[in-house]
């Protein structure tokens, strides 16, 4: 696929019930990608993601899978594109629990629970959308990473290691789907508040807050500008890139 053209057809989404996901479903539905919004529980929220995108004229369909199983995820794209249409960019952001443990205390099944999701889940994803990709011409692969690997946080050291491990996937992907017209990247967010922070206090953001150069939390909106971005034309010549969306808090 040449450069600045124009990648037409189905966003999928994982992940996208709530948190970073489902705003990044709403963007990519604004910027007249048909999204499949890909959820494993929540039904109900991601029927809203959905109503969301129909109410502002976009398209959108919502599809139950368990994007760690690889019967499940070769049975939603054959879903996805029979009742939508051919995949032409992949969001990989579904993510399950991240637990802190210290380094003495972590297992390997620790390690496994987070290679679940950011090793075997977007290798299988990737593979299931590949043929099409191929057959069209070309195609966006995008990986929800994290600035962690930067910041170096000792009680999440099997998160870390699983991300990257994710990011050496965009970047051999990249080398690899290239000749095919496919671009794979990664967005690397730093701590964007979603719903699974309610809890978390108000000093807690501040000094996380006072921490970032730009003086700000980050938006989840923030983040799907950049998704918005690496699947739009402008971004047909970047690949094998990892672009943090953090404020400046972690700089390297």
């Amino acid at each position: 696929m040449s450069e600045g053209v124009a990648i037409t057809g189905i966003s999928i989404v994982t992940g996208a019930s709530r948190g970073l996901g489902a705003v990044i479903a709403r963007r990519l539905a604004a910027s007249g990608h048909p999204v499949a919004v890909v959820y494993r529980s929540g039904a109900e929220a991601a029927r809203r993601v959905v109503a969301d995108v129909h109410s502002a004229g976009g398209i959108a369909q919502a599809f139950a899978a368990d994007v760690t199983d690889e019967a499940a995820v070769t049975n939603l794209v054959a879903d996805v594109t029979d009742q939508l249409g051919p995949v032409a960019s992949l969001v990989i952001n579904a993510t399950g629990p991240q637990h802190d443990v210290h380094p003495a205390a972590l297992t390997w099944q620790d390690h496994l629970a987070q290679l679940l999701f950011f090793v075997k889940s977007p290798t299988l994803l990737m593979q299931a959308v590949l043929p099409t990709m191929r057959e069209r011409g070309g195609g966006r692969i995008i990986q929800i990473g994290s600035d962690v690997l930067e910041r170096s946080v000792p009680e999440m050291a099997a998160y870390t290691a699983a991300k990257a491990a994710q990011h050496s996937l965009t970047k051999s992907w990249a080398q690899a789907l290239g000749p095919f017209g496919i671009t794979v990247n990664t967005v690397a967010p730093g701590w964007i508040p979603v719903e699974r922070h309610a809890g978390v206090d108000r000093e807690t953001l501040a000094a996380y807050a006072a921490e970032v150069p730009l003086g700000r939390m980050g938006r989840p909106e923030d983040v799907a500008a950049a998704v918005a971005f690496l699947v739009s034309p402008d971004a047909g010549f970047i690949t094998g890139e990892r672009i943090k969306v953090n404020g400046g808090i972690a700089i390297s």
